[in-house]
């Protein structure tokens, strides 16, 4: 059989350029169990918050001399329903065990970091891909999660402690809100949120979170009022304002 002349090979296929959204986990420590405890406390105990979305796992906040179980990591991560694939910064012990664990390398790969939890994922901000908002009319109640991914959600009933509802785009209750509230989810920092009687357990925007451990000003506790995330060179915070 002759040799396939080079126009026949280069037609089955073409190498190009490509750019893909990816979620970065930056890591600021090597202990799992911690990480598991703080992962439950952003995102519930729910598997469906992401969905097999790709991860790069940035190490460069990692301790020099931290030990890190990558496969056990990995395995976390995939409970989650993420996907790891590839891996930025780190040192010598730390790079060996994730190439190890078949991660690429991807010390070139920019990753934008928010003020969040002790260990936080810095999600590049995704634009609202649906037209329209998803819409609750039913009370939520404890451990009830609703998430309106790529969207609004708006919630015409009440919240009720230790419900919590997630959006990637603003959220709207128009009712009291005494569960959790994120979002931004996905690191959309326009994104607020607005509720009728202002209660909430947790409110979080891209990442920046505020518990009920820091009371409500009176002037919002109870009453009518947006949250909405405040950016400048001293950092982000939430900015809790009343609402006419």
């Amino acid at each position: 059989m002759p040799p396939a002349s080079a126009a026949s090979t280069v037609t089955s296929f073409d190498i190009k350029s490509a750019q893909w959204p990816v979620v970065a986990l930056v890591l600021r420590t090597p202990d799992l169990d911690r990480l598991q405890h703080d992962w439950i406390q952003r995102f519930g105990t729910k598997s469906d918050f992401f969905d097999q979305d790709p991860l790069l796992i940035d190490l460069t906040a990692l301790p020099e001399d931290a030990v890190l179980d990558v496969p056990a990591l990995l395995q976390l991560l995939r409970d989650h329903r993420l996907c790891p694939m590839a891996y930025k910064g780190g040192h010598v012990a730390q790079r060996n065990a994730a190439n190890q664990a078949g991660l690429a390398c991807a010390d070139d790969a920019l990753a934008t970091e928010r003020q969040a939890e002790p260990v936080a994922a810095a999600v590049p901000p995704v634009p609202l891909s649906a037209p329209t908002a998803l819409v609750v009319d039913k009370p939520l109640r404890s451990g009830q999660q609703v998430y309106a991914r790529g969207r609004d959600l708006i919630v015409t009933a009440m919240v009720n402690p230790g419900a919590e509802v997630v959006a990637d785009g603003h959220i709207h209750v128009y009712a009291p809100l005494r569960g959790k509230a994120i979002a931004g989810a996905r690191g959309d920092a326009t994104a607020r949120i607005f509720a009728r009687e202002l209660e909430a357990e947790l409110v979080s925007i891209a990442g920046v979170y505020r518990t009920s451990e820091v009371p409500l000003p009176d002037n919002v506790r109870g009453k009518a009022a947006q949250i909405r995330l405040d950016s400048n060179e001293q950092g982000d915070r939430l900015l809790i304002e009343p609402l006419a």
